[in-house]
């Protein structure tokens, strides 16, 4: 559980200057006003009770002038639907409500923001964001892996940036964090704002990152056509694999939305493989009663199944995973082979494609909101704060209190009790299973 002062966001001075939303009859949010850490009331549930977030929104007066201010976006990390969208909607409240005089984007991600690339800020303007909330991907690019947050602060003082808007999941919003430091060390007023984003919905104190209900929704759809696969061969089996590396939310939440999923395997769920009561004879006894089944997993699943991991790590730090989803097609066919049980199994990998597309209703509304409630962090002088949810309303959060830990699924929780209603599948984390 974390301290009040890890909840407390920074701030880069006196807001010295009246906000130009008074112009526009805008409702304005009191720094007073708070979100409970713990909304639940009970004689067992006292602990956190007197922590609170701030509460997002605009202010009354701001830190910055917006005449004299250059604001910049900077996507990172793997590709999430909603990308363009927010940055269209963090410009137009930059420029159409605040009036900021200069907006640009950052290209290839951190890689952009190193001085070594050469590559110069593109300029924003209402005609180049015009349609691109209709676009997969992002128009700045993306890379990962960070750089030394040295020479990404030499750049923003180099292009007279003032604030720097982080797109990313945790890996992102851990650079947009030393970035912050960095500025801190210089004793320079710049603001650094993280807006979370990942398919995985993996970000702490983010109820949704943005690109996780888009993500959902197309997950959901290949399990059905590998439901059609599977029913149309006699032991026909789907197996799908999805994203989620240490995180479940897009497997589980996609088997509950989809109801055609017999088994789900998640990285928060070790599951036995061989023997009695294992994954293999629970597929097989299914095979002989239904003759079809649909198998989906997580890309974290199962790593504890491999005899040694892989000890390489990617350009954002993370440790290479071994591949579970043709592990399990290659040992289904394999045990099933072995029993004389003739079967056809079709597998589904479509990570990438599910991340390259354009976004739900549910996600544009969502970038909307975050991409706002970070411009409004930004101008009232906030710094080294990510834009959060926390009991059904929009909060800020320090980034270095949200990458401390990694959400993950509560295998006690309601997903996986839906998870496991939908499939009927083993209770792995039950003694009579281990």
């Amino acid at each position: 559980m974390p301290t009040q002062s890890e909840l407390t966001v920074s701030i880069l001075g006196d807001s010295r200057h009246d906000s130009p939303l008074h112009a526009k009859g805008r409702r304005f949010t009191s720094p007073a006003i708070r979100v409970r850490y713990q909304a639940r009331l009970g004689s067992d549930e006292l602990d956190g009770q007197d922590l609170t977030f701030e509460k997002a929104g605009p202010r009354e007066r701001i830190f910055f002038d917006p005449a004299e201010t250059t604001a910049a976006f900077v996507t990172c990390g793997g590709l999430a639907p909603g990308l363009n969208n927010t940055i269209r909607s963090g410009f137009y409240e930059l420029t159409h409500n605040y009036g900021v005089g200069r907006v640009v984007g950052i290209q290839q991600g951190y890689k952009g923001l190193d001085p070594k690339e050469g590559l110069e800020p593109v300029e924003l303007t209402a005609d180049g964001v015009d349609g691109i909330n209709d676009m997969g991907g992002t128009v700045l690019g993306t890379s990962r892996g960070g750089r030394d947050p040295v020479d990404m602060v030499d750049y923003l003082e180099a292009h007279d940036i003032d604030i720097l808007f982080c797109m990313g999941g945790d890996g992102t919003q851990r650079g947009a964090h030393a970035i912050a430091e960095e500025v801190c060390k210089r004793g320079t007023p710049r603001s650094i704002v993280g807006i979370p984003k990942t398919i995985d919905n993996d970000v702490p104190y983010v109820y949704q990152s943005f690109g996780y209900a888009t993500a959902l929704e197309e997950a959901t759809d290949v399990l059905r056509h590998a439901h059609v696969e599977a029913k149309c061969h006699h032991n026909g089996i789907g197996l799908v694999k999805l994203m989620g590396r240490d995180a479940g939310f897009i497997t589980a939440g996609a088997a509950v939305a989809a109801q055609e999923a017999n088994f789900v395997l998640v990285p928060e769920v070790p599951f036995p493989l061989e023997g009695e009561g294992g994954f293999l004879d629970a597929l097989q006894r299914r095979l002989e009663t239904r003759h079809h089944a649909v198998v989906v997993t997580a890309e974290g699943a199962g790593q504890h199944l491999f005899e040694s991991g892989d000890a390489s790590t990617d350009a954002s730090g993370n440790q290479r995973y071994r591949d579970i989803g043709v592990f399990l097609r290659d040992r289904i066919r394999e045990h099933l082979r072995d029993q004389e049980i003739e079967a056809t199994v079709k597998y589904f990998d479509p990570s990438y494609s599910i991340r390259s597309v354009t976004p739900n209703a549910n996600d544009r509304f969502l970038t909307d909101r975050l991409a706002r409630n970070a411009v409004h962090a930004a101008m009232a002088g906030k710094t080294d704060v990510l834009v959060g949810s926390w009991n059904q309303a929009t909060i800020w959060v320090p980034i270095s209190t949200a990458v401390a830990e990694r959400k993950r699924m509560d295998p006690d929780g309601d997903l996986w009790s839906a998870v496991l209603a939908t499939t009927g599948q083993p209770n792995w984390r039950s003694p009579e299973a281990s």
